[in-house]
């Protein structure tokens, strides 16, 4: 009798194979870098495309908001289509389809094209970047994805970092004349590489047992929140007419009727959008309120904040990206401190004193605005940035851990999916908000002499509500677990990103 024997592979070959994982790997982190960056870079252009464009408030709040929209509500159906059809099929799909959108983007010819091709970029990164870590968990054996996932944290801090400032740069320097085109036109050599390499070097997967995609439910989210957003941005400048307070009512109608659908289709296939029975962990339900909670409050700051330095003050792009270094970099010493040192050791006790901390960044904020007025310089806007970027840091990091750690093992990957969408669909609610609480402060046409002033006095008001929701926040913190432990048993090792995990800081 005889035996075959199959050789292990040649040293050659398994030097191969680990380079063509750490290709793929690399590919991988640069479009979720890619998407990070654009996020954070569009904001500081803001001013400037509504010069070039004479885009009105409502457009400029929905060329952020409209991408937030888009994301949140394609990124529970983007994991589940790269379950069902190849991650490497959907990544390829989302990251050619970011690039086409982000050249409509820089070649938009009036703001509601632009508008249009935002919301088309965040559905293709709905796309892209759930299929981001599932590839990594495809790629990577156990043992390697603590150091793969200490990269990402890396990237993501670096996007933050660099996001505005590049924004910034690519506004001030104008190339070509073309202003601020360059922030989107920049994704177009990132996007066609990362096309090509992934194509070759990413290895294939799919989920052994993947749930069905429930469209009725998308539609019912994005039905429910559009008529909620749309007169929010829309409401001032048409004198909030009476259909605006209607779609606003109508839009509990139409998420009553979501929860209702969800739990039918729950009970007939077992794959809905949204996992209702997580509702019943009392940490998860806190934990998914604070996340829209903080979603509104990062929408609302981001946004006024370019605005008041850019248009209330005449500060130049590059000035006000600069401004922003400390905030960024705090932000992300914070969060690792918090994850490596404090929550081991305190528990929810850091994310409470994150809220509070923060919102005091917020109030000295405020002081420093009112003390100096339009003669105020970025130094002396350093402190309460610092203060309220440490105290994000404290709750950025460890809250998606602490909402899930009383989380059933089959559904872990169901719930970090929904976090993160509601953080984005939270983001979209703040965005909106800023025509109530920015925007409502100040007249239509105000004189050149007054826009300064009006500016500074609707951003202090702006920061009162930010103020306001952290202290919401730090109430609702209270459900969460006072020490946050591990996972329920096995949770870890279930995809994170089979539906869209993203655990960095949403920077609007």
């Amino acid at each position: 009798m005889t035996f075959s024997h199959t050789p292990d592979p040649s040293p050659a070959r398994q030097a191969a194979g680990d380079r063509r994982r750490w290709l793929a790997l690399a590919i991988v982190m640069t479009a979720a870098f890619m998407d990070l960056v654009d996020v954070t870079i569009v904001n500081i252009a803001i001013p400037s495309i509504q010069q070039d464009e004479g885009a009105t408030f409502s457009q400029i709040q929905w060329i952020t908001a409209g991408y937030a929209l888009a994301f949140a509500a394609g990124l529970i159906t983007g994991g589940r289509l790269g379950d069902i059809h190849g991650r490497k099929r959907v990544f390829l799909i989302g990251i050619g389809g970011f690039t086409v959108a982000s050249a409509l983007c820089g070649l938009a010819v009036n703001p509601e094209m632009l508008v249009a091709s935002r919301i088309l970029q965040g559905a293709m990164a709905a796309l892209m970047v759930p299929q981001v870590l599932s590839i990594v968990h495809a790629t990577f054996p156990a043992h390697e994805r603590g150091k793969v996932f200490g990269l990402f944290g890396a990237i993501v801090g670096l996007g933050a970092v660099s996001g505005p400032l590049l924004g910034a740069l690519l506004t001030e320097w104008n190339l070509f004349g073309l202003e601020w085109r360059p922030i989107f036109l920049i994704n177009l050599p990132v996007g066609v590489a990362g096309l090509v390499l992934g194509s070759r070097f990413i290895t294939e997967s799919k989920a052994p047992r993947a749930l069905r995609l429930d469209l009725v439910g998308v539609a019912l989210v994005t039905l429910g929140l559009l008529m909620l957003v749309y007169p929010l941005t829309r409401g001032r400048e048409l004198g909030w007419p009476l259909w605006g307070h209607l779609s606003m009512g109508g839009a509990v109608v139409v998420l009553a009727l979501l929860v209702a659908y969800e739990r039918r289709k729950s009970a007939r296939d077992g794959s809905p959008l949204v996992e209702l029975s997580l509702f019943k962990v009392k940490s998860f339900a806190a934990g998914i309120a604070v996340q829209t909670v903080f979603g509104v409050a990062l929408g609302i700051f981001f946004l006024v904040w370019t605005l008041y330095m850019q248009v209330g003050l005449g500060w130049s792009p590059l000035r006000s990206g600069l401004t922003g270094v400390p905030f960024s970099l705090a932000v992300s010493v914070a969060a690792g401190v918090s994850v490596q040192k404090l929550v081991p050791r305190f528990g929810r006790k850091v994310l409470q004193a994150g809220a509070l901390v923060m919102a005091a960044g917020v109030l000295l904020y405020i002081g420093e605005s009112e003390r100096y007025g339009l003669g105020i310089t970025s130094w002396q806007m350093a402190l309460p940035l610092v203060v309220m970027g440490v105290g994000m840091g404290l709750i950025v990091a460890p809250l998606t851990d602490a909402v899930l750690s009383q989380v059933p093992r089959e559904h872990a990957g169901a719930a970090s999916g929904l976090i993160n969408t509601v953080q984005q669909m939270g983001n979209a609610l703040g965005l909106g908000l800023v025509s109530v609480v920015f925007f409502g402060t100040m007249s239509d046409h105000l004189a050149p002499a007054r826009i300064g002033p009006a500016y500074a006095d609707a951003f202090e008001n702006a920061l009162g509500w930010v103020a306001a929701v952290m202290a919401v926040i730090f109430l609702l913190m209270f459900a969460l677990p006072k020490r946050p432990a591990q996972h329920v048993e096995g949770a870890a090792d279930e995809d994170p990103a089979r539906v869209g995990e993203r655990k960095e800081p949403t920077l609007v």
